[in-house]
């Protein structure tokens, strides 16, 4: 069955995709193996400021896009995308595993980062999970994201400004979710820790994603450090986060 959004009619809507990456095969074979594999492109691009125009008008689900882009680069065309619109997710698909591209490509609000050595069945996968809000890696690479993690969270926490305002407050629930996405677990593994759905954690997260005007998981993790959470890492799984 199609994984996608459910419509009115309670059928599943194809997941929406827009592919970005200067070099037009590649870009017309990735778009082509995700439309025979059921999912909807709906734009594509060549470069970064054409991404950034086209992604905004079209509102893919996921954006699947190459780092080494003329004009603006990757991260920067995620940085704006993700800014505009914090529903859009981006699946990095690079022929760069270099730990810097990596990390900066998170840091920019990326969902996942996937190697152009992948499959085509690995491919459609990682997007399909990706438009469900799952953190999809190249294996070896989540290993170094939740490095970064554990960097952060041995940094002595900023003191918070004591004239700002005051902190959104969280419900109980959201709080939980919140320590668990710091802790590195997938949306998956906290609903099988709370014993709720996929689709609740993903509105969890949302919602305090939204209360607290953030982007991504590095900025949630970022701020658990800061408020105190405890936020030692767990890894589990298969190579998600």
């Amino acid at each position: 069955m199609t994984v996608g959004t459910a419509g009115e009619s309670g059928t599943e809507k194809p997941v929406t995709v827009m592919v970005v990456d200067d070099h037009p095969m590649w870009r017309d074979a990735v778009a082509r193996d995700l439309t025979e594999a059921g999912l909807h492109v709906v734009a594509s691009a060549g470069d970064g400021p054409e991404a950034i125009r086209r992604a905004r008008a079209a509102r893919p689900q996921v954006l699947v896009l190459d780092l080494n882009l003329p004009g603006v680069s990757g991260a920067r065309v995620c940085k704006e995308v993700v800014g505009h619109d914090p529903a859009v997710r981006v699946l990095v698909l690079s022929a760069s595993g270099e730990h810097a591209d990596v990390l900066e490509a998170v840091k920019s609000g990326a969902t996942g980062y996937l190697l152009k050595s992948a499959g085509r069945d690995e491919l459609v996968d990682a997007v399909r999970r990706t438009a469900v809000g799952d953190p999809v890696f190249t294996p070896g690479l989540a290993g170094l994201v939740l490095g970064e993690y554990r960097r952060l969270a041995a940094e002595p926490p900023r003191p918070a400004a004591s004239d700002g305002p005051a902190a959104p407050r969280l419900t109980e629930r959201e709080t939980e979710v919140l320590r668990l996405v710091a802790k590195g677990l997938s949306y998956k593994q906290i609903a099988e820790r709370l014993v709720i759905s996929h689709r609740t954690v993903q509105n969890h997260v949302q919602n305090t994603l939204g209360k607290l005007q953030l982007h991504n998981r590095v900025e949630l993790v970022r701020y658990a450090i800061e408020r105190g959470l405890d936020v030692s890492t767990e890894v589990r799984g298969d190579g998600d986060m």
